[in-house]
């Protein structure tokens, strides 16, 4: 019997990767499978991974029917569906893909953020939560400049955290980048602080930190959205 899944994860945590790993697997049992995805890092069409792997994909698209996508495909009975950066996907795109499992007998893997910049779900995500027959966390997990596990996605603009803005905003890895991401553990994501305060060591000082309290900020590695939409395209 046919399922729908739904696999979610902060960004960086390898999700991608697991896409393609599913992909690489489905195919090599003769199975026949479309991926779609929208928004990713790479370019329309496109599933990339940051370890360097890539798929040609299908981009979907905020009004796209997927059911009938599945269903019109040209070539042999489509029998799973993987979907990369499902936070896109609308709560009606979701029924949809129930439809496909319940209706055609379709699995239906998806892959994507639970959350968005703010710490609020996505609305795709929260209604496959509601839907899927399985819902799991990956177990990997990218880390907060702390050490603990990072499983919240910040935006900073300058410099600095914001909380407002477009759901969906292209985001860069470069250092000078306007917009940028981290991923933060829940108390540096709560307090605002997407990078480590390191202390300065002065001259003639004991060299545990600047006496007049002067504080460098040292940037935690950032990540690119595979949502780019917290981007979110992860």
């Amino acid at each position: 019997m046919a399922q729908l899944h739904y696999r979610y994860a902060a960004m960086n945590s390898g999700k991608s990767t697991m896409v393609l790993q599913y992909r690489h697997t489905y195919a090599a049992c003769g199975r026949t499978g479309m991926l779609l995805t929208r928004l990713d890092r790479a370019g329309a069409g496109i599933v990339s991974s940051r370890i360097g792997l890539e798929a040609d994909a299908i981009e979907f698209e905020a009004d796209t029917d997927l059911v009938h996508r599945v269903l019109s495909y040209n070539g042999a009975r489509v029998d799973h569906v993987i979907v990369d950066e499902a936070q896109f996907l609308s709560p009606e795109q979701v029924d949809q893909l129930a439809a496909l499992v319940d209706d055609h007998d379709i699995d239906v893997f998806t892959f994507g953020l639970l959350s968005d910049f703010r710490g609020e779900q996505f609305p795709g995500s929260a209604r496959l939560v509601v839907l899927a027959d399985i819902v799991e966390a990956l177990q990997v997990y990218p880390m907060c400049w702390c050490g603990q596990p990072a499983r919240m996605n910040a935006r900073v603009t300058g410099g600095v955290m914001v909380r407002d803005g477009d759901t969906v905003v292209v985001g860069n890895t470069d250092a000078d980048a306007e917009v940028g991401y981290v991923v933060l553990c829940r108390r540096h994501h709560r307090a605002g602080q997407p990078y480590a305060l390191n202390p300065v060591s002065q001259p003639g000082d004991d060299g545990l930190g600047d006496p007049l309290g002067v504080r460098e900020v040292v940037p935690a590695p950032r990540v690119d959205v595979d949502l780019q939409g917290s981007v979110e395209h992860v």
